[in-house]
Protein backbone atom coordinates (compact mmCIF):
# COMPACT_ATOMS: atom_id res chain seq x y z
CA UNK A 1 0.00 0.00 0.00
CA UNK A 2 1.39 3.39 -1.06
CA UNK A 3 1.11 6.83 0.50
CA UNK A 4 0.83 10.50 -0.33
CA UNK A 5 1.87 14.02 0.59
CA UNK A 6 -0.49 16.89 1.46
CA UNK A 7 0.21 20.24 -0.21
CA UNK A 8 3.22 21.81 1.49
CA UNK A 9 1.92 25.28 0.63
CA UNK A 10 -1.04 24.93 2.98
CA UNK A 11 0.01 25.34 6.60
CA UNK A 12 -3.35 24.02 7.84
CA UNK A 13 -2.35 20.57 6.55
CA UNK A 14 0.70 20.30 8.77
CA UNK A 15 1.72 20.07 12.45
CA UNK A 16 -1.30 18.02 13.38
CA UNK A 17 -1.53 14.78 15.36
CA UNK A 18 -1.46 12.16 12.56
CA UNK A 19 1.87 10.37 12.09
CA UNK A 20 3.23 10.77 8.56
CA UNK A 21 6.47 8.93 7.75
CA UNK A 22 9.15 9.60 5.13
CA UNK A 23 11.75 7.01 4.01
CA UNK A 24 14.61 8.92 5.66
CA UNK A 25 13.09 8.14 9.08
CA UNK A 26 13.37 4.38 8.62
CA UNK A 27 16.77 3.18 9.78
CA UNK A 28 17.78 0.35 12.11
CA UNK A 29 14.78 0.50 14.45
CA UNK A 30 12.32 -2.40 14.48
CA UNK A 31 9.22 -0.55 15.67
CA UNK A 32 8.19 3.06 14.97
CA UNK A 33 5.55 4.94 16.91
CA UNK A 34 6.05 8.65 16.24
CA UNK A 35 7.01 10.37 12.99
CA UNK A 36 9.18 13.47 12.63
CA UNK A 37 6.46 15.29 10.71
CA UNK A 38 2.75 15.08 11.43
CA UNK A 39 -0.26 16.10 9.40
CA UNK A 40 -3.73 17.33 10.30
CA UNK A 41 -7.02 15.63 9.50
CA UNK A 42 -7.51 18.18 6.72
CA UNK A 43 -4.10 17.30 5.29
CA UNK A 44 -4.96 13.62 5.40
CA UNK A 45 -8.38 14.15 3.78
CA UNK A 46 -6.85 16.17 0.95
CA UNK A 47 -4.04 13.80 0.01
CA UNK A 48 -3.59 10.25 -1.17
CA UNK A 49 -2.11 9.21 2.18
CA UNK A 50 -3.75 6.11 3.65
CA UNK A 51 -4.19 5.26 7.32
CA UNK A 52 -2.17 2.15 8.14
CA UNK A 53 -3.05 -0.01 11.15
CA UNK A 54 -0.78 -1.17 13.96
CA UNK A 55 1.32 -4.09 12.73
CA UNK A 56 1.81 -2.72 9.22
CA UNK A 57 5.31 -3.38 7.89
CA UNK A 58 6.54 -0.14 6.36
CA UNK A 59 8.61 -0.84 3.22
CA UNK A 60 10.51 1.96 1.48
CA UNK A 61 10.06 1.77 -2.29
CA UNK A 62 12.42 4.58 -3.33
CA UNK A 63 15.33 6.66 -1.99
CA UNK A 64 16.87 3.46 -0.73
CA UNK A 65 14.60 0.51 -1.47
CA UNK A 66 13.96 -2.07 1.21
CA UNK A 67 14.19 -0.36 4.59
CA UNK A 68 11.51 -1.73 6.91
CA UNK A 69 9.90 -1.07 10.28
CA UNK A 70 6.75 -2.21 12.06
CA UNK A 71 4.10 0.35 13.00
CA UNK A 72 3.54 0.32 16.76
CA UNK A 73 0.90 3.03 16.38
CA UNK A 74 -1.36 3.70 13.40
CA UNK A 75 -0.11 6.28 10.91
CA UNK A 76 0.44 7.04 7.24
CA UNK A 77 3.34 7.61 4.88
CA UNK A 78 4.38 9.65 1.88
CA UNK A 79 4.57 8.12 -1.59
CA UNK A 80 8.02 6.64 -0.95
CA UNK A 81 6.54 3.46 0.53
CA UNK A 82 4.77 0.30 -0.56
CA UNK A 83 3.84 -0.91 2.90
CA UNK A 84 2.59 -4.38 3.76
CA UNK A 85 -0.68 -4.56 5.70
CA UNK A 86 -1.06 -8.13 7.03
CA UNK A 87 -4.52 -9.62 6.65
CA UNK A 88 -5.78 -10.52 10.11
CA UNK A 89 -5.45 -14.21 10.80
CA UNK A 90 -3.30 -14.80 7.68
CA UNK A 91 0.05 -13.03 8.10
CA UNK A 92 2.20 -12.32 11.16
CA UNK A 93 3.89 -8.89 11.17
CA UNK A 94 7.20 -9.96 12.66
CA UNK A 95 7.36 -13.00 10.40
CA UNK A 96 7.19 -10.81 7.29
CA UNK A 97 9.53 -8.23 8.87
CA UNK A 98 12.10 -10.98 9.36
CA UNK A 99 12.07 -11.47 5.57
CA UNK A 100 13.39 -7.93 5.00
CA UNK A 101 16.47 -9.06 3.08
CA UNK A 102 14.34 -11.02 0.60
CA UNK A 103 11.92 -8.11 0.17
CA UNK A 104 14.79 -5.69 -0.35
CA UNK A 105 16.52 -7.91 -2.91
CA UNK A 106 13.28 -8.37 -4.87
CA UNK A 107 12.49 -4.65 -4.79
CA UNK A 108 15.96 -3.67 -5.98
CA UNK A 109 15.86 -6.28 -8.75
CA UNK A 110 12.43 -5.37 -10.11
CA UNK A 111 12.50 -1.61 -9.50
CA UNK A 112 12.89 0.81 -12.40
CA UNK A 113 13.13 4.52 -13.10
CA UNK A 114 15.27 7.08 -14.93
CA UNK A 115 15.56 9.74 -12.19
CA UNK A 116 15.62 7.26 -9.30
CA UNK A 117 14.85 3.56 -8.96
CA UNK A 118 11.41 2.80 -7.55
CA UNK A 119 9.38 -0.38 -7.12
CA UNK A 120 5.59 -0.24 -7.48
CA UNK A 121 2.92 -1.85 -5.35
CA UNK A 122 1.89 -4.07 -8.28
CA UNK A 123 5.45 -5.32 -8.66
CA UNK A 124 5.73 -6.10 -4.94
CA UNK A 125 2.38 -7.89 -5.00
CA UNK A 126 3.76 -10.30 -7.60
CA UNK A 127 6.59 -11.41 -5.31
CA UNK A 128 6.46 -15.07 -4.32
CA UNK A 129 7.49 -16.07 -0.80
CA UNK A 130 7.80 -19.47 0.81
CA UNK A 131 5.22 -19.48 3.60
CA UNK A 132 4.46 -21.86 6.48
CA UNK A 133 1.06 -23.52 6.10
CA UNK A 134 -0.36 -22.06 9.34
CA UNK A 135 -0.46 -18.69 11.06
CA UNK A 136 0.68 -20.31 14.32
CA UNK A 137 3.93 -21.43 12.68
CA UNK A 138 4.47 -17.94 11.29
CA UNK A 139 3.95 -16.51 14.77
CA UNK A 140 6.37 -19.00 16.30
CA UNK A 141 9.04 -18.07 13.74
CA UNK A 142 8.28 -14.39 14.29
CA UNK A 143 8.69 -14.72 18.07
CA UNK A 144 11.99 -16.54 17.59
CA UNK A 145 13.45 -13.80 15.39
CA UNK A 146 12.02 -11.09 17.64
CA UNK A 147 13.90 -12.65 20.56
CA UNK A 148 17.08 -12.90 18.48
CA UNK A 149 16.75 -9.29 17.30
CA UNK A 150 16.23 -8.19 20.91
CA UNK A 151 19.47 -9.91 21.93
CA UNK A 152 21.35 -8.30 19.02
CA UNK A 153 19.96 -4.87 19.96
CA UNK A 154 21.02 -5.38 23.59
CA UNK A 155 24.62 -6.08 22.61
CA UNK A 156 24.61 -3.22 20.09
CA UNK A 157 23.54 -0.85 22.87
CA UNK A 158 26.29 -2.16 25.15
CA UNK A 159 28.77 -1.67 22.31
CA UNK A 160 27.64 1.90 21.65
CA UNK A 161 27.67 2.65 25.38
CA UNK A 162 31.29 1.49 25.66
CA UNK A 163 32.27 3.57 22.62
CA UNK A 164 30.66 6.67 24.12
CA UNK A 165 32.37 6.00 27.46
CA UNK A 166 35.73 5.70 25.73
CA UNK A 167 35.16 8.93 23.77
CA UNK A 168 34.25 10.78 26.98
CA UNK A 169 37.28 9.46 28.88
CA UNK A 170 39.66 10.33 26.03
CA UNK A 171 38.52 13.94 26.36
CA UNK A 172 39.07 13.92 30.13
CA UNK A 173 42.22 11.81 30.54
CA UNK A 174 44.42 13.82 28.16
CA UNK A 175 45.24 17.53 28.63
CA UNK A 176 43.22 20.01 26.63
CA UNK A 177 45.00 22.50 24.39
CA UNK A 178 47.09 24.91 26.47
CA UNK A 179 46.85 22.83 29.66
CA UNK A 180 49.54 20.70 31.33
CA UNK A 181 47.37 18.18 33.20
CA UNK A 182 44.20 16.27 32.30
CA UNK A 183 40.84 16.69 34.01
CA UNK A 184 40.79 13.09 35.28
CA UNK A 185 43.82 11.17 36.62
CA UNK A 186 44.56 7.98 38.49
CA UNK A 187 45.31 8.43 42.22
CA UNK A 188 48.95 9.11 43.06
CA UNK A 189 49.80 11.08 39.92
CA UNK A 190 50.09 14.85 40.26
CA UNK A 191 53.06 15.96 38.14
CA UNK A 192 52.54 18.14 35.08
CA UNK A 193 52.74 16.39 31.72
CA UNK A 194 55.91 17.23 29.74
CA UNK A 195 56.25 18.17 26.09
CA UNK A 196 57.82 15.66 23.70
CA UNK A 197 58.14 15.36 19.94
CA UNK A 198 56.28 12.37 18.54
CA UNK A 199 59.60 11.09 17.15
CA UNK A 200 60.84 10.78 20.76
CA UNK A 201 57.92 8.46 21.53
CA UNK A 202 57.90 6.18 18.50
CA UNK A 203 59.85 5.12 15.44
CA UNK A 204 57.81 5.84 12.31
CA UNK A 205 58.35 3.78 9.16
CA UNK A 206 57.01 4.17 5.64
CA UNK A 207 55.27 1.26 3.92
CA UNK A 208 56.00 -1.12 1.07
CA UNK A 209 55.70 -0.10 -2.57
CA UNK A 210 55.08 -3.10 -4.79
CA UNK A 211 54.23 -3.86 -8.41
CA UNK A 212 51.12 -5.63 -9.76
CA UNK A 213 53.15 -8.69 -10.71
CA UNK A 214 54.34 -8.98 -7.08
CA UNK A 215 50.79 -9.84 -5.97
CA UNK A 216 50.08 -13.50 -5.28
CA UNK A 217 47.36 -15.64 -3.72
CA UNK A 218 49.44 -16.26 -0.61
CA UNK A 219 52.69 -15.00 0.84
CA UNK A 220 53.27 -11.82 2.84
CA UNK A 221 50.10 -9.93 3.83
CA UNK A 222 50.12 -6.22 2.99
CA UNK A 223 48.21 -4.12 5.52
CA UNK A 224 46.14 -1.29 4.11
CA UNK A 225 43.54 1.25 5.25
CA UNK A 226 40.85 -1.45 5.05
CA UNK A 227 42.59 -3.27 7.92
CA UNK A 228 41.49 -0.49 10.28
CA UNK A 229 37.84 -0.63 11.33
CA UNK A 230 37.14 2.42 13.49
CA UNK A 231 39.77 1.94 16.24
CA UNK A 232 40.31 -1.78 15.71
CA UNK A 233 42.74 -3.82 13.63
CA UNK A 234 41.07 -6.44 11.43
CA UNK A 235 42.02 -8.90 8.73
CA UNK A 236 39.91 -9.11 5.58
CA UNK A 237 39.11 -11.83 3.07
CA UNK A 238 40.28 -9.52 0.27
CA UNK A 239 43.64 -8.60 1.82
CA UNK A 240 46.53 -8.34 -0.64
CA UNK A 241 49.48 -10.75 -0.49
CA UNK A 242 52.84 -10.31 -2.19
CA UNK A 243 55.77 -12.57 -2.94
CA UNK A 244 58.45 -12.68 -0.24
CA UNK A 245 61.03 -11.54 -2.79
CA UNK A 246 59.12 -8.24 -3.22
CA UNK A 247 59.44 -7.29 0.45
CA UNK A 248 62.31 -4.96 1.37
CA UNK A 249 61.02 -3.53 4.66
CA UNK A 250 60.68 -4.91 8.19
CA UNK A 251 57.61 -6.94 9.11
CA UNK A 252 55.08 -5.43 11.48
CA UNK A 253 54.87 -6.63 15.07
CA UNK A 254 52.05 -6.96 17.57
CA UNK A 255 51.78 -3.62 19.36
CA UNK A 256 52.80 -1.56 16.32
CA UNK A 257 50.36 1.24 15.46
CA UNK A 258 49.07 1.10 11.88
CA UNK A 259 48.28 4.56 10.46
CA UNK A 260 46.58 5.54 7.20
CA UNK A 261 48.86 8.20 5.71
CA UNK A 262 47.22 8.65 2.29
CA UNK A 263 43.75 7.99 0.92
CA UNK A 264 41.37 9.33 -1.69
CA UNK A 265 38.94 10.07 1.16
CA UNK A 266 40.35 12.70 3.53
CA UNK A 267 38.20 11.46 6.40
CA UNK A 268 40.11 8.17 6.39
CA UNK A 269 43.56 9.77 6.53
CA UNK A 270 45.04 9.52 10.02
CA UNK A 271 42.89 6.65 11.26
CA UNK A 272 44.89 4.18 13.30
CA UNK A 273 44.80 0.94 15.27
CA UNK A 274 47.13 -1.32 17.24
CA UNK A 275 48.17 -4.40 15.30
CA UNK A 276 47.34 -7.72 16.95
CA UNK A 277 47.95 -11.25 15.69
CA UNK A 278 48.74 -10.15 12.16
CA UNK A 279 51.12 -13.00 11.45
CA UNK A 280 53.69 -12.39 8.72
CA UNK A 281 52.77 -8.99 7.34
CA UNK A 282 54.09 -5.62 6.19
CA UNK A 283 52.33 -2.30 5.76
CA UNK A 284 51.53 -0.86 2.34
CA UNK A 285 52.84 2.28 0.71
CA UNK A 286 49.88 4.45 1.78
CA UNK A 287 50.39 3.48 5.42
CA UNK A 288 52.77 4.33 8.27
CA UNK A 289 53.86 2.21 11.22
CA UNK A 290 54.58 3.79 14.61
CA UNK A 291 56.56 1.48 16.92
CA UNK A 292 56.25 2.96 20.40
CA UNK A 293 59.32 3.16 22.62
CA UNK A 294 57.04 3.03 25.65
CA UNK A 295 53.51 1.70 26.14
CA UNK A 296 51.84 1.42 22.69
CA UNK A 297 48.32 1.47 24.15
CA UNK A 298 48.99 4.85 25.76
CA UNK A 299 50.30 6.28 22.49
CA UNK A 300 47.39 4.83 20.49
CA UNK A 301 44.89 6.28 22.98
CA UNK A 302 46.70 9.62 22.80
CA UNK A 303 46.18 9.55 19.03
CA UNK A 304 42.42 9.41 19.66
CA UNK A 305 42.51 12.61 21.75
CA UNK A 306 42.14 16.23 20.68
CA UNK A 307 45.78 16.97 19.79
CA UNK A 308 45.79 14.32 17.06
CA UNK A 309 42.43 15.38 15.63
CA UNK A 310 43.69 18.98 15.43
CA UNK A 311 46.97 17.82 13.89
CA UNK A 312 45.24 15.78 11.16
CA UNK A 313 42.83 18.61 10.37
CA UNK A 314 45.70 21.08 10.04
CA UNK A 315 48.30 19.03 8.18
CA UNK A 316 46.41 16.67 5.89
CA UNK A 317 46.35 18.07 2.38
CA UNK A 318 43.81 17.01 -0.23
CA UNK A 319 40.53 18.02 -1.81
CA UNK A 320 39.47 18.76 -5.38
CA UNK A 321 40.24 15.17 -6.33
CA UNK A 322 43.71 15.13 -4.74
CA UNK A 323 44.70 12.29 -2.43
CA UNK A 324 44.80 13.34 1.22
CA UNK A 325 48.30 12.88 2.65
CA UNK A 326 49.76 12.76 6.17
CA UNK A 327 53.53 13.26 6.00
CA UNK A 328 55.86 11.16 8.14
CA UNK A 329 57.98 14.23 8.97
CA UNK A 330 54.97 16.27 10.09
CA UNK A 331 53.92 13.57 12.54
CA UNK A 332 57.49 13.12 13.82
CA UNK A 333 57.78 16.83 14.56
CA UNK A 334 54.41 17.13 16.28
CA UNK A 335 54.88 18.18 19.93
CA UNK A 336 52.53 16.57 22.44
CA UNK A 337 52.26 16.29 26.20
CA UNK A 338 53.02 13.02 27.99
CA UNK A 339 53.08 11.97 31.66
CA UNK A 340 55.63 9.81 33.49
CA UNK A 341 56.22 6.27 32.21
CA UNK A 342 54.31 4.90 35.20
CA UNK A 343 51.25 7.02 34.40
CA UNK A 344 51.53 6.18 30.70
CA UNK A 345 51.39 2.49 31.66
CA UNK A 346 48.28 2.95 33.81
CA UNK A 347 46.49 4.93 31.11
CA UNK A 348 47.55 2.45 28.42
CA UNK A 349 46.35 -0.55 30.41
CA UNK A 350 43.05 1.21 31.12
CA UNK A 351 42.28 1.94 27.46
CA UNK A 352 43.53 -1.49 26.43
CA UNK A 353 40.91 -2.98 28.75
CA UNK A 354 38.19 -0.75 27.28
CA UNK A 355 39.22 -1.71 23.74
CA UNK A 356 39.11 -5.41 24.65
CA UNK A 357 35.57 -4.98 26.02
CA UNK A 358 34.49 -3.14 22.87
CA UNK A 359 35.98 -5.92 20.73
CA UNK A 360 34.12 -8.59 22.72
CA UNK A 361 30.77 -6.82 22.23
CA UNK A 362 31.54 -6.27 18.53
CA UNK A 363 32.33 -9.95 18.03
CA UNK A 364 29.16 -10.94 19.89
CA UNK A 365 27.03 -8.69 17.66
CA UNK A 366 28.73 -10.02 14.52
CA UNK A 367 28.28 -13.64 15.66
CA UNK A 368 24.57 -13.10 16.37
CA UNK A 369 24.06 -11.34 13.02
CA UNK A 370 25.83 -14.20 11.26
CA UNK A 371 23.63 -16.70 13.10
CA UNK A 372 20.50 -14.80 12.08
CA UNK A 373 21.58 -14.68 8.44
CA UNK A 374 22.33 -18.39 8.44
CA UNK A 375 18.98 -19.27 10.01
CA UNK A 376 17.07 -17.09 7.53
CA UNK A 377 18.81 -18.82 4.64
CA UNK A 378 18.10 -22.28 6.05
CA UNK A 379 14.46 -21.51 6.77
CA UNK A 380 13.43 -19.61 3.67
CA UNK A 381 15.87 -20.28 0.83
Amino acid sequence: MGGGTPSTSKSEYWNGDIDWYAPAEIADQIYVSSSQKKITQAGYDNSSAKMLPVGTVLFTSRAGIGKTAILAQKGCTNQGFQSIVPHEGQLDSYFIFSRTDELKKYGETTGAGSTFVEVSGKQMARMELLMPPTLSEQQEIGRFFASLDSTITLHQRKLESMKLLKKSLLQKMFPKSGETVPEVRFPGFTDAWEQRKFAELANIRRGLTYKPNDVTDSGIRVLRSSNINEDSFIENADDVFVKESAVNISSVKDGDILITSANGSNRLVGKHAIISKAGQAVHGGFMLIASAYGNPYFLNASMSSSWYTNFVNMYVAGGNGAIGNLKKSDLENQVIRVPSEAEQLRIGQFFQSIDQTITLHQRKVEALQKLKKSLLQQMFV
